[in-house]
């Protein structure tokens, strides 16, 4: 029976750098990682925002330690707001109210011949100022006392809405240095510069205010 040969076993070889498949499969995990690279540079395209540290209120100077650092997505947006690639403009100041943690409207600062109010320090009923914090805002009522009653009976004439979503600006703790009794407590608002006038005017003749939190205000009580 003649010999047959017996076929010699295929080995194994290492890939070469040579080797067409190997080439390509590297380039294609090397455009992977690039692609995946600009794909997520994209996506972040977030800005640096100024954004309030605690309440602004209405008349205060805008100073860099009243506000803090966030970066944001805003995309068209971003131009109504202050940014922080820049310091903070000298001589702002603020025009209305912006929140603690709420990005900075552009439209929120001005300079100090825009501002239109002025802090006013009212005597209120303790209990109507108990939940108030700075930056509470409240509408102002005043309770005239009657022409014709005796003003030591308290006689008023019924509440009339004065000052409409003022800031509270300070709540100094006066105690019973001003006129009124213990129970009163002073409490600072940034009312507008045309009704303080007539406002002092009812309250030296004796009108009673009261504080009302406007819907959605910042109260001590708050969770």
């Amino acid at each position: 029976m003649p010999d047959v040969p017996t076929p010699k076993a295929a080995r194994l070889q290492k890939p070469s750098w040579r080797d067409t498949r190997l080439l390509v499969g590297v380039l294609l995990v090397l455009a992977a990682t690039v692609l995946g690279s600009l794909t997520v540079a994209a996506a972040d395209d977030r800005v640096p925002m100024y954004a309030a540290n605690g309440p602004l209120l209405p008349g205060q100077p805008l100073t860099p330690e009243r506000l803090t650092r966030v970066d944001v997505q805003l995309g068209d947006r971003a131009a109504g707001y202050l940014s922080a690639s820049a310091p903070v403009p000298q001589g702002s100041f603020v025009l209305r109210e912006v929140r603690p943690g709420e990005l900075v409207p552009r439209s929120a600062i001005g300079a100090e011949g825009d501002v239109r109010v002025q802090p006013l320090t009212l005597r209120v009923e303790a209990n109507s100022a108990a939940p108030l914090l700075v930056g509470s805002v409240v509408d102002v009522y005043v309770n005239p006392v009657r022409e014709e009653g005796n003003r030591t009976g308290r006689d008023f004439a019924g509440a009339e809405l004065a000052l409409e979503s003022v800031s509270v600006a300070g709540l100094p703790q006066t105690g019973g240095s001003l006129a009124g009794s213990q129970a009163d407590r002073a409490v600072q608002v940034m009312a507008p510069k045309d009704r303080i006038r007539d406002l002092i005017g009812e309250i030296d003749h004796g009108a009673r205010v009261t504080l009302v939190p406007v819907p959605g205000s910042r109260l001590r009580n708050d969770t």
